[in-house]
């Protein structure tokens, strides 16, 4: 397999962006919503700041996944795809590239206005505050993060029931090609 993407198949490197940021934006949305439930120890401030440090992580993730899509394209679409889907489908990946961004960024202004103490990536490296205290910038922010993860959540459902409609009932390479080669035997098309 090659890093770079093809006509037919997205590269490793897309690959590997790919799986890894919805992985990290799955255990993040789990931990989102039962982090609020647990009792205030300092077990409760640990999960708080991994979540902040995971967010941020796939902030850097998804700046250099649309990077590399940027310098290594995207495969053309599936022959046979009709225009309206290949629309769609375009329209729901920039829609999905623009949560990405605003979640992570939400939050970070979220905690930035909430006026908390420093926050540390991973306790490693001081994070600079997006703003000083804020009550507005807290509302909007805290929002703009909330139901942004509902639409995002929204979005890949229907992204993956897409990608899955396209496997199960066209027959086509629309899920094969942003997976390994050979993880689906049984894949309708070859490319």
């Amino acid at each position: 397999m090659t890093a770079k993407n093809t006509p037919t198949r997205w590269g490793s490197v897309s690959q590997s962006l790919h799986w890894l940021i919805a992985l990290l934006i799955l255990a993040l949305g789990i931990v989102g919503l039962t982090m609020g439930e647990l009792p205030k120890t300092p077990k409760y401030f640990w999960v708080y700041t991994a979540h902040k440090s995971i967010g941020l992580t796939v902030l850097a993730l998804v700046v250099l996944r649309l990077g590399w899509r940027l310098y290594a394209g995207a495969p053309a679409p599936v022959p046979g795809t009709p225009t309206w889907q290949e629309r769609i489908a375009s329209a729901t990946h920039w829609l999905l590239y623009v949560l990405m961004f605003a979640i992570p960024l939400s939050g970070w202004l979220y905690d930035s206005a909430s006026g908390l103490r420093p926050f540390r990536w991973f306790g490693l490296v001081d994070v600079p505050k997006l703003s000083g205290p804020d009550p507005q910038a807290v509302a909007i922010s805290h929002a703009i993060h909330e139901y942004g993860f509902w639409l995002l959540i929204a979005v890949v459902l229907a992204h993956a029931g897409a990608a899955l409609y396209h496997h199960l009932f066209q027959r086509d390479a629309t899920l094969a090609r942003m997976l390994p080669r050979g993880w689906l035997a049984s894949s309708p098309q070859k490319d």
